[in-house]
């Protein structure tokens, strides 16, 4: 099963917690045991779990991203500005794989599944979510 995630962003660089979307295709799938492969379209964006207790941890990835890989001194900058984004999103990566246990997204209680957009704002990006069951589970 394959559903896709469209929404829009409104930074340059944030991070948006795509999770009730994704436990929300979970449940509509009815798959017990399997696995959701969450992969973001775009190469300037990227998927991350990471904490959601509050914005702290987010603001903290987005200022480490930016020190690490500050704007405007990358080679791709000379075609469209936007080199850093490229290397953020390279460095993050496009996907996360979520067990599906009994149901439910196998994440602990502090883990949160988060696109990264590193250089909006954008009209529309996309999240596809696909889903294998378990094929041992007879359901």
């Amino acid at each position: 099963m394959r559903e896709l995630i469209h929404f829009r962003t409104d930074k340059r660089e944030q991070l948006i917690d795509i999770t009730d979307r994704v436990v929300e295709i979970v449940r509509r799938s009815k798959i017990r045991d399997g696995l959701v492969s969450v992969y973001a379209q775009g190469a300037t964006a990227a998927i991350m779990i990471q904490e959601n207790w509050d914005e702290s941890v987010q603001a903290d990835v987005i200022q480490l991203l930016r020190q690490l890989i500050p704007r405007g001194v990358w080679q791709h900058d000379a075609q469209d500005g936007n080199g850093d984004a490229h290397l953020k999103s390279g460095v993050v990566g496009p996907s996360e794989t979520i067990p599906i246990i009994d149901g439910l997204l196998g994440l602990s209680r502090w883990q949160n599944i988060f696109f990264c957009e590193f250089d909006g704002p954008r009209g529309e990006r996309t999240v596809v979510c696909t889903l294998l069951q378990d094929g041992t589970d007879g359901g």
